[in-house]
Formats: structure tokens, sequence, C-alpha cells
């Protein structure tokens, strides 16, 4: 049914439309701007150019390290004019303090940044200039404060922050501050102390420094421990590989391997501990205070090992173990070698039928071998079910 309406009720209703279409339109291009202000910048600035956060956006994109002066005059006035538009915008605080410090006016620059911090602490390049200043006046709890804000706000920044705070830690003074800070426990702490050990330059340094955390009441991970104590053996520093070890497993004895009866649950071993090879066909586990072994008939392989830094002597090895009955050629042997895989004794357990399954013998440990390893082997066996056992007593110990 038709309608009559008056003029003025379609004048009204064709503003109201306009209106409509007005508001619909700013909302689309507002949304669209907020979207690209990351991504696209110059296409944001040109959708919404009178948000101040995204003009602010804009300018920071003419401020970047290689920015000419063309650019860096731009950014500031695309700057000014988003802090006229919005004074919390940060990021164009942050562009005119970078640019006023390119520009070799430092106490401006400093000015800037410090109204910087105070609208946000989230702001990336406000947080890495703080750490740079800080370091370019020596000030290193306020470094540290700042490398701490930075990574609680964005911990992606660990990849770029992370090395440097390892190569600083063999400074005594920075390294002092860093336990300090990291004493406080924050959210990033543990994922530092996990990455240091494969990254710092010196394994020795690492050590001094995880013990200055021990001490300081600092959790080290435990396998941040243990890749340094095998980092330490690799590298050739044997004693400070057994020194860093003993504070970690206390009341452990050089002259004598470790763990006689199996009992440390450890998550994760350092070469100096038992370590189970579970690999190649062979099953091999330690559990229930024991060391459980199989292999399918014709598989043979190493299943257990433990690293020793014992000094020259002669060395009682003995134990006691169950299940093992194979012939002679395919019993299970200890073979303890040098650092370079070099052979020093070799000895073939008995079956466990004979002496009550006790086993002993002796090694000797030359001069000019530091490092040695003692393994446990499984030779192939032609029994239809193959090789297994277990062992619930092995231990190395010096007798002259």
């Amino acid at each position: 049914m038709w309608v009559h309406r008056s003029p003025i009720e379609w004048g009204v209703r064709i503003v109201l439309v306009a209106i409509v279409a007005v508001l619909g339109y700013y909302c689309v291009t507002f949304s669209l701007a907020q979207v690209l202000a990351k991504a696209n910048p110059a296409l944001a600035h040109r959708l919404a150019p009178y948000d101040g956060r995204i003009t602010a956006a804009y300018a920071a994109t003419f401020a970047g390290p290689e920015a000419s002066a063309v650019d860096r005059a731009r950014a500031d006035q695309l700057a000014r004019l988003a802090l006229r538009q919005d004074p919390t915008a940060v990021i164009a605080v942050s562009s005119l303090g970078l640019n006023t410090q390119v520009r070799g006016n430092t106490a401006s620059a400093r000015r800037l940044f410090a109204y910087a911090q105070k609208l946000s602490r989230r702001d990336l390049r406000t947080q890495l200039w703080s750490v740079e200043d800080s370091v370019a006046q020596g000030d290193i709890p306020a470094a540290l404060r700042w490398y701490d804000v930075t990574l609680r706000t964005s911990p992606e920044m660990g990849e770029l922050l992370f090395p440097v705070l390892a190569s600083a830690s063999e400074d005594p003074a920075i390294r002092t501050e860093l336990i300090r800070t990291l004493a406080r426990k924050p959210q990033w702490g543990e994922h530092f102390l996990n990455f240091v050990p494969g990254n710092a330059p010196d394994p020795r340094t690492t050590a001094a420094f995880f013990l200055s955390l021990h001490r300081a009441g600092v959790a080290v991970p435990e396998r941040s421990r243990a890749s340094t104590v095998d980092a330490l053996v690799a590298k050739g520093y044997y004693d400070e590989a057994w020194a860093y070890y003993a504070s970690i497993r206390p009341g452990t004895d050089r002259q004598r391997s470790r763990d006689p009866r199996f009992t440390a649950s450890l998550a994760v071993p350092t070469l100096l501990d038992w370590v189970a090879m579970d690999d190649g066909g062979v099953t091999a586990s330690i559990q229930d205070g024991m060391f459980d072994f199989a292999a399918p008939s014709g598989v043979g392989g190493t299943m257990l090992r433990q690293a020793q830094l014992l000094a020259p002597g002669t060395y009682r090895l003995s134990g006691h173990s169950d299940g093992i009955d194979q012939t002679q050629a395919a019993r299970p042997y200890w073979a303890l070698t040098c650092k370079d895989q070099q052979p020093l004794a070799r000895f073939a357990l008995p079956n466990s039928s004979e002496a009550g399954g006790n086993f002993s013998t002796t090694f000797n440990v030359p001069s000019g071998c530091p490092l040695q390893t003692l393994t446990l082997v499984a030779q192939p066996s032609d029994a239809v079910s193959g090789l297994s056992g277990r062992i619930d007593r092995v231990e190395l110990v010096r007798v002259r």
C-alpha cells in the first residue's frame, strides 16, 4: 500500500540515510585502518588521518636507523601531528626522541624518552633506547632493570637480548647485578638459564655464574646444569667439570664411579652419571634401583655408560647381576676406554648363576688418560630369546 509522505518527511529520511552512510564509511575505514596499522602504516594513515596512534605509527616509518635527514624531518612533522591528535601516542614521542638523539642532542632525547616511559612501559623502542642509554652511562642496575622490563613485556626479544646478556655475564659487575635480577624470579629467567649453556663463550664462566646463582638461592634448571658439566668435559676442562659436578652432586668422589645401586633419579643425567643407551634395538633403562637390559637375537651395542675422571692407578670393578645366561661369546662385557676411544680394559660378565651373580675384576688407568668411559656392551646372542638381564650394583673404586 502506497503511503503518501510530505517533502519534509522525505528530506528527513534522506538526511538520515546520508548520515548512516557517512558513519558506515568512517566505521569501515577506521576498522580497516586499525587492522592495517602495523602491516601498512601509510595506507592506514590515508584511511584514518585523524587517528593519533595511526599517525604515530606512520611517523615511525620515517625514523628508522637508515633514515635520511629529510625522512627524519617528515617523521618529526607527523609525530607532532600525532601528539596533537592524541597526547598519549607514545610511538610519536619515541620517534621524536630517536631523531633528537641522532642529531646529537642527548639531553633533549633523554627528556623525550623520560616522557615516553611515563606514558607506557610497553613501547619497545623506548625500552631498547633506555637499555643502550643506561649502558652508555655505565649504570648497570638501570640497564638490567630495562632488560627486565623489555623481556617481561616483549618475551620474543629474548632472541635478541639473551646472547647479549650471556656474553655480558662474564663481567663480574654485570654478573652481580644480573644475579640480583634473576633472584627476583622474572618470568623470563628460566628461559635465559636454559639458553646460557649452549651459547655462552666459555663454559667455565657459565659454571661460575651458576655457582653464584646457587649461592644466591636461585635454582638453575637441571638441563642447564647437565649441559654445563658436559660442555666443560667436551672442552677438556676436567678439573672445572668435576668441581661443578661435585657442587650439584654433593658427596661424590672423583676416585670412584657414581651411584653404585642406581638410586639416583635423574631426568637429565650428565656424562658423569649413568646414562642408559636405549637405541639400535637394545632396550635399556634405570629404574627401581637397577639397570634392566634386553636385546633381540643377533643384536648388540652399547647399553650403559658413565664418564670417569680417574687419576692413574689400579681400580676394582665389582657388582652383581641377575638373569644373564649366555654362551661365553654372547655375554655382555664392561669396557674402559680412554678419551680417544683407546681401549684400556675389557671384562666379560659371567652368567648370573656363577658366584651368586657377583663379579669382580681390576682395571689399570695409565698416565696421559685424564678422561675415561666405563661402558657396558651387549654382544649379539644366537639364543632365540636374545639377551636379557639386570644389574643392581656396580662400582669402580681405586685400590692403589
